[in-house]
């Protein structure tokens, strides 16, 4: 705090003391205090809004969502290696005639147990079956393992999804702080061209009452003073689209945004070309990593031709109703629920065997092969972004070049048109210029600043764009 501060300081304390003598309340005080002295609203610095942005933005929190679901995945097709192990229970009641012929089993008729008897009859009783099964397909060819390695490659493209999601998102959201920024600078350079019109209009128009000047010159200068003003609703129009832009890619409701001056004044610290390669570039890991799924679903597919071999136990436990007599004796058997359903014989059976559709081999081949096409497919994709990308960073070396060119000159002509327009106002106000020329050169003047503002932001986007093609937003932001 400087001097000055400190005894406006002390003023305020003192007059606050003898008000509060007074009797005057402590929040009209505050009130005052406010009111007087307003809170200056909190910079958005660049690093802020990116931050908001990777929290808030709903394709990266969606996309945060895409690789939880695929590592559930990675432990699902884990434990899809486990045995099978299933518990069954029925209890039935109904007749047990049998009949001599052949039957296949299509799933739609029952199972009752009992011998041919030479006529039918509707003796019924009660029956249970209790049952337990385990099935392990325990080799199969590295079928269970190439499930795991696909679903483990897709987690690993999915991680690059969202890489290259948030990477990009950093280059649009300060891509978006920059433009925003630039309006900004238009809408001052826009105001002080206000300043200077009405200035002008103010001499103007004392002239022509005065009867020093003709009275079309105040006309031309009010006329430039609309224009001025229509430019400057112009750029906040401008300003409030940018700033929109900015709040959508935030994730946040649009309001009037302070941001850091830095770019509009400061050039970047370095900016020689210290990229090595694209190679690593995130959108690129993305479309590699679309081929290593596709490539490893393809090795999968493989294993689907291959047979399989498998463990199996049952345990089987039994009851009914009927007695073991019935086939002598057709009254032999109860109806009494409890002893239906009571188990009476049991069984198990361990066993070991193989399966092999043959015919799977021909499907299973264009399946690989269609899967192998889809492969060089992506790889194609792949090399049409590897050379956009590369074409793009050629391009942001020369857009560099011209940015640091334009940066260079834009201070020269500002001066040159403020000199231009001092001159040119000077005459004026003696007689010895015209209303054009001062116009003129108002123009010129106006159209310097822009230019200059323009300059230094242009500077900073030809830079984000070569951090962009290199894939390394450090090279922006570490400047």
């Amino acid at each position: 705090m400087t001097r000055g501060e400190d005894v406006d300081y002390f003023c305020i304390c003192n007059k606050i003391q003898n008000m509060l003598k007074q009797g005057i309340s402590f929040y009209l005080l505050l009130s005052l205090f406010i009111v007087t002295h307003p809170v200056k609203a909190q910079v958005l610095t660049l690093q802020d809004a990116l931050q908001t942005a990777q929290d808030n933005y709903g394709i990266i929190r969606a996309k945060a969502g895409y690789i939880n679901a695929s590592k559930a995945a990675v432990i699902q097709s884990k434990k899809d290696y486990l045995p099978n192990l299933n518990l069954s229970l029925q209890q039935d009641f109904g007749t047990i005639n049998g009949q001599n012929g052949p039957l296949y089993g299509l799933g739609l008729s029952v199972a009752s147990s009992g011998l041919p008897l030479p006529d039918q009859n509707w003796n019924s009783a009660f029956g249970a079956l209790y049952l337990t099964n385990v099935n392990w397909d325990f080799f199969a060819f590295g079928r269970a393992r190439e499930k795991i390695n696909v679903a483990q490659t897709i987690v690993s493209r999915d991680q690059s999804d969202l890489e290259q999601e948030k990477f990009q998102h950093n280059i649009r959201v300060a891509g978006s702080y920059l433009s925003l920024l630039a309006a900004q600078r238009l809408i001052r350079s826009w105001e002080k061209n206000l300043e200077r019109a009405t200035a002008l209009k103010n001499v103007v128009v004392t002239r022509a009452k005065n009867g020093l000047i003709a009275g079309v010159d105040s006309s031309l200068a009010n006329a430039e003073v609309s224009n001025a003003k229509i430019s400057i609703i112009q750029a906040r129009d401008f300003e409030q689209e940018q700033a929109s832009r900015l709040a959508q890619l935030m994730g946040v409701t649009t309001q009037q945004y302070q941001l850091d001056s830095m770019f509009a004044y400061n050039m970047p610290g370095s900016i020689a070309d210290s990229v090595s390669g694209t190679k690593n570039h995130p959108l690129l890991q993305y479309y590699s990593n679309r081929i290593a799924v596709s490539n490893q679903q393809a090795k999968y597919f493989q294993t689907l031709s291959y047979p399989t071999l498998s463990l199996f136990g049952v345990f089987q436990g039994r009851g009914a109703g009927f007695s073991s007599t019935y086939a002598t004796n057709q009254h032999a058997y109860t109806q009494n629920y409890f002893e239906g359903i009571k188990p009476v014989r049991a069984n198990y059976l361990l066993g070991i065997g193989a399966t092999w559709n043959l015919t799977s081999i021909l499907r299973v081949r264009q399946q690989v092969l269609s899967q192998k096409f889809v492969s060089n497919a992506l790889r194609d994709e792949y090399n049409v972004i590897d050379n956009q990308i590369k074409n793009q960073l050629v391009l942001s070396n020369t857009k560099i070049n011209n940015a640091i060119a334009n940066y260079r000159e834009a201070p020269i002509q500002v001066q040159s048109a403020a000199d231009a327009y001092l001159q040119k106002s000077v005459l004026y106000k003696n007689g010895l210029s015209n209303i054009v020329d001062i116009t003129q050169a108002l123009y010129v003047l106006n159209r310097a600043e822009t230019s200059r503002d323009v300059a230094f932001i242009n500077l900073w986007q030809a830079l984000l764009l070569k951090a962009a093609a290199a894939g390394d937003f450090a090279v922006f932001m570490n400047l």
